[in-house]
């Protein structure tokens, strides 16, 4: 049986070249990308709804620890709050995973791709790429969003992951532009960032347990909740809470949301007695 001329692949699919499918995409079908879509001139930044606020912090000791990465749920467009219980935390794949801040569109569409970016890498090569490998290509996909982002649709995102070789968890913040900088320790991006840094600057140690590192990003979350009207605190009522993803030598998992609910019930209820939360020593 012959197939007709449409139903055959094109010559691009079977012919040897880049093990990315975002080059790929950029040269079969480049009006899939989201970064190639046109707009009028003038700033978009007020018509779709933004993301904040992301915190990652590393724990444990080398070989026995990892990362944490936590997000708010809050979408905001103006002053406007837009979604309570939005997802900006999402695996990249089994042992990194991805928060998103700015225009939260783009930057869903942005964590698919880096999703099937992976994949794709996997399934051509045979092997996973390594985490600096990871990373770079993320801001790859970033650099190529900056006409976008000159329009203000900025996507911002914070990448963590565990590294085999270093036996560690890592952390890499970006720019609008791509550039990529690997952070120390904590890091965090949004509008409520630098009050979630402020707050882990006073509650982050070295060698935190998960479970102690789970809670100081949920303490951090809510000081900046507490500070940034863009930033979500914990929704009693609704019962929605921070989604939190915890990565380490067994793979990346998310929390489930009962044991994120419990940490943040008691992160609230120690608040109703020290509204500024914990306190650090001064020693040290």
């Amino acid at each position: 049986m012959t197939l007709p001329d449409d139903a055959r692949l094109s010559a691009s699919y079977l012919a040897p070249g880049s093990s990315s499918f975002a080059d790929f995409l950029a040269a079969e079908a480049p009006d899939l990308l989201p970064a190639r879509r046109g707009l009028p001139p003038g700033s978009a930044a007020d018509l779709a709804p933004h993301g904040t606020t992301i915190v990652a912090a590393t724990f444990g000791q080398p070989g026995s620890g990892g990362v944490v990465m936590a997000g708010d749920r809050r979408a905001t467009m103006g002053n406007v709050i837009a979604q309570r219980d939005i997802q900006k935390v999402f695996p990249a794949d089994e042992y990194s995973c991805v928060g998103i801040a700015g225009t939260a569109g783009l930057a869903v569409e942005m964590v698919r791709l880096f999703q099937t970016e992976l994949e794709h890498y996997e399934k051509i090569e045979g092997t996973t790429l390594s985490i600096d490998g990871k990373a770079n290509r993320l801001s790859a996909l970033i650099r190529a969003n900056l006409g976008m982002a000159m329009q203000g649709l900025a996507v911002v995102p914070l990448f963590a992951g565990y590294d085999h070789d270093a036996d560690q968890g890592r952390i890499f913040s970006y720019d609008v532009t791509g550039g990529r900088y690997e952070e120390t320790a904590f890091h965090s991006v949004g509008s409520g960032s630098m009050f979630a840094r402020g707050s882990l600057k006073k509650l982050y140690r070295d060698n935190l347990s998960a479970d102690e590192c789970v809670t100081a990003v949920i303490q951090a979350l809510y000081d900046a909740a507490d500070d940034d009207s863009a930033t979500g605190g914990p929704d009693l009522a609704r019962r929605i809470f921070p989604v939190v993803h915890v990565i380490s030598d067994d793979g990346q998992r998310r929390m489930p949301d009962t044991d994120v609910a419990a940490i943040a019930d008691r992160v609230v209820a120690g608040r109703m007695q020290h509204p500024d939360g914990p306190t650090a020593s001064l020693e040290g």
